[in-house]
């Protein structure tokens, strides 16, 4: 018996961004399937427009299963995380032994198709992975704020400072092209 998507679906009972006041919460399933969407569309701006070789299939598995560690460790807000470089070193070990500990939970014969759960490398991929990650943080806090809650503001100005140090035209390309949509009520988007 193999606890592997037992433990995954639980996804759903992390919250994020738990030391911010939230006006509309989100849970890690929600914002993986928000990562994996963006993660799709980053692979094929980067094919298309920009003409670069992307596996957007390993990207999307990437995105799909990037908050796996945080069924473990709970998802830890970005101000302890960052706090210094040994606690960022150590809660990255620790994430990898919970990926990790996640994935020995698959039978033998189904984890060669589930490795990229364990591929930390620096690919194209994996970065298209953290641009979208961060454009979704982003937009969490134009959602935030949208509603009024200016406890987001600064972590907006900040998110979007990474996103433009990502150096990644397909990233900017996003922002230029999507991101505003975000900022609109149902209404004016007609």
């Amino acid at each position: 018996m193999s606890h592997f998507f037992a433990y995954i679906s639980k996804l759903k009972y992390i919250n994020r961004w738990g030391i911010m006041r939230n006006t509309a919460y989100e849970n890690d399933m929600e914002h993986s399937m928000m990562v994996t969407m963006v993660t799709h569309s980053l692979c094929e701006i980067a094919q298309r427009v920009f003409k670069k070789d992307v596996d957007t299939g390993k990207a999307v598995l990437m995105a799909m299963y990037h908050e796996t560690g945080e069924v473990i460790t709970g998802d830890l807000p970005t101000p302890i995380k960052y706090y210094n470089k040994e606690i960022f070193k150590s809660f990255k070990d620790i994430e990898c032994i919970a990926t990790k500990t996640i994935y020995d939970m698959l039978p033998e014969e189904l984890k060669s198709g589930y490795s990229f759960m364990l591929d930390n490398s620096d690919c194209i991929e994996r970065r298209a992975v953290k641009a979208a990650d961060k454009i979704c943080a982003y937009l969490k806090c134009v959602e935030e704020m949208k509603l009024g809650n200016m406890e987001f503001s600064k972590a907006k100005d900040r998110i979007k400072e990474q996103i433009d140090a990502l150096k990644m035209p397909e990233a900017d390309y996003w922002m230029k092209v999507f991101s505003k949509s975000f900022e609109l009520t149902i209404d004016e988007l007609n």
